[in-house]
């Protein structure tokens, strides 16, 4: 018999306890302590806290504080040591060998059978939290992200070595992904697949309180091995605590209260109540408000499926003439409030390494007149149609290029549904033509690539449009072997050039990170990828 033996009413006591301190405001204890606890909202569930399947925003914020991987990204993309203190690859760029902290302490829990509860990090951890992240049973859908590993090794405790199949330079940046974090064997296998409800990482902060759909909460990890650069023990706050308000209003309404202390999003809702027309905050709002803009690698766009019989669709004239026929400016300053860049310069956006002011297509509606008459001559088809499904979100978009593109002589039909159904009809390849998002998951411009090559046409990868261009092809296959990264981001240019000149899409603009926090929060900071950092945060205590 174990002394320590897991105790699940102790357990739920102690945090059911620790909601009704962290929720109530009634008290002045309660009060007193409000500057140490930081509140947000998720107002999409999060189904799962555990790293393999943190697949979207809502499950990769949370996951950030619990867990750590071998690099992380500072707020400038630049990879830096997390678990892994520094790291070798060799020259032929094939082998990447992490040489591992030994201070790495997982969170407590009593099934690690120690006398405190907890164990430190060793290379065969990863060795283990790989295998889980490939095995078919688990089912991560972050599977893809070893597909360019041939095998992997615990060297040592300290050691863990990465073979590839061939050279791949963005390597480095996916093993900061969270798909990658480690994970303890004895804890998964104890809870198995209900792991995703009792998480245990090694993160600033640990897992206390999950009552789904209502309310989440971490506490401080008194065991983190990360400090600041005084040397002080990170993280600052003691707690964290997440609701799941489930709509964008009930979140601004919340936080105009101080319920919440970060507003993420500039929603259709409120963003004329936050903001001017020129994205400066209103007076109203300036004094108990900080609002913070930064790149972000997002780029918006329209798509078109290029597998289509629709004369529309198939005419390179016409997509450009779409392209040429808005105003991009004009749509961000009166839709945007000014938050975005207009997406003049190609696919890949400000904001990582490989974006260059390569020529996109301005506004000329003069010029997109006569690629309309080009098209009726070449085809006979005198009154161009084209559908652009989108969702809600985006309607007042769709529906100023509709506006514009019809001065032009194309009519446009908008078809707004949910954002889940759009997903699936374009893998399908039953949408002519969509509004979508390409954000980066890990921070090179291959990733904004790799939509147009052709070997990852739907359903075997993410090229919706199903662009085909063999001189496309092959420089995204040449890059793989260019190590210098100057030269490497030469050709991602040349790729760039190409889908502008081909017009498999419509760039529409090159979003930022918009952030509101209450005006007590301190240390949060912007990054292009838009993931939330709590670990250096912290909350000034009122008066």
């Amino acid at each position: 018999m174990k002394l320590n033996h897991f105790n699940p009413v102790i357990y739920y006591l102690t945090t059911v306890y620790l909601f009704l301190l962290l929720t109530s405001c009634s008290t002045t204890s309660s009060e007193d302590k409000d500057h140490m606890v930081f509140r947000y909202n998720s107002y999409n569930n999060i189904s799962s806290l555990d790293p393999a399947f943190a697949r979207d925003y809502d499950i990769i914020w949370a996951t950030n504080q619990l867990y750590n991987s071998l690099v992380q990204l500072d707020d400038s993309l630049h990879i830096v040591p997390d678990i892994a203190k520094r790291w070798e690859i060799s020259e032929d760029g094939l082998t990447y060998t992490f040489f591992l902290r030994n201070d790495v302490k997982f969170h407590k829990h009593p099934e690690f059978n120690t006398k405190d509860s907890t164990r430190t990090v060793v290379a065969s951890d990863f060795t283990y939290s790989f295998d889980r992240l490939v095995d078919p049973k688990v089912a991560s859908p972050g599977n893809w992200v070893l597909k360019h590993v041939e095998q992997y090794t615990a060297v040592n405790d300290t050691t863990f070595r990465i073979q590839l199949k061939k050279s791949f330079p963005a390597f480095l940046g996916l093993m900061s992904m969270r798909y990658c974090s480690v994970i303890p064997k004895e804890i998964v296998e104890f809870y198995g697949s209900n792991f995703r409800a009792h998480p245990i990482g090694t993160g600033p902060f640990k897992f206390k309180l999950w009552e789904e759909n209502v309310k989440l909460v971490f506490r401080k990890n008194e065991l983190y091995f990360e400090r600041d650069t005084k040397g002080n023990s990170l993280p600052y706050l003691e707690a964290v605590a997440i609701t799941f308000l489930p709509d964008k209003q009930s979140e601004f309404l919340q936080f105009a209260k101080g319920k919440i202390d970060l507003l993420n999003s500039l929603d259709a809702s409120y963003k004329d109540e936050l903001l001017t027309p020129t994205g400066k905050l209103r007076d109203k709002y300036k004094k108990r408000i900080n609002i913070s803009k930064g790149p972000y690698l997002n780029s918006e766009y329209l798509g078109f499926y290029l597998d289509t019989e629709k004369d529309e669709i198939q005419s390179e004239v016409l997509r450009k003439a779409v392209n040429h026929g808005f105003d991009r400016e004009k749509m961000i300053t009166y839709l945007k409030n000014g938050i975005g860049t207009p997406a003049v310069n190609g696919f890949i956006p400000k904001g990582i390494p490989g974006f260059n002011n390569i020529k996109g297509y301005d506004y000329n509606p003069e010029k997109a007149r006569k690629l309309v008459e080009l098209y009726k001559k070449q085809t006979g088809d005198n009154e161009p149609v084209v559908r652009i499904a989108t969702d809600a979100n985006y309607q007042s978009i769709c529906e100023y290029i509709q506006r514009e593109l019809e001065k032009i002589g194309i009519t446009i039909m908008v078809d707004v549904m949910p954002a889940s159904t759009i997903r699936q009809k374009k893998w399908a390849g039953k949408l002519d033509t969509f509004r979508a998002s390409w954000i980066a998951d890990y921070p090179d411009a291959e990733n904004f690539l790799s939509p147009y090559y052709s070997k990852n046409h739907t359903p075997n990868g993410p090229n919706y449009t199903h662009f085909k261009n063999e001189t496309f092809d092959r420089l995204y296959e040449e890059s793989f072997f260019i190590t210098d990264n100057a030269k490497r981001e030469l050709h991602y240019a040349k790729m760039d050039s190409i889908i502008v000149a081909h017009a498999p899409i419509v760039p529409l603009y090159y979003d930022e990170v918009v952030r509101f926090t209450q005006k007590d929060v301190r240390g949060l900071t912007n990054n292009p990828q838009n993931f939330l950092i709590l670990k250096r945060v912290w909350k000034e205590k009122k008066d």
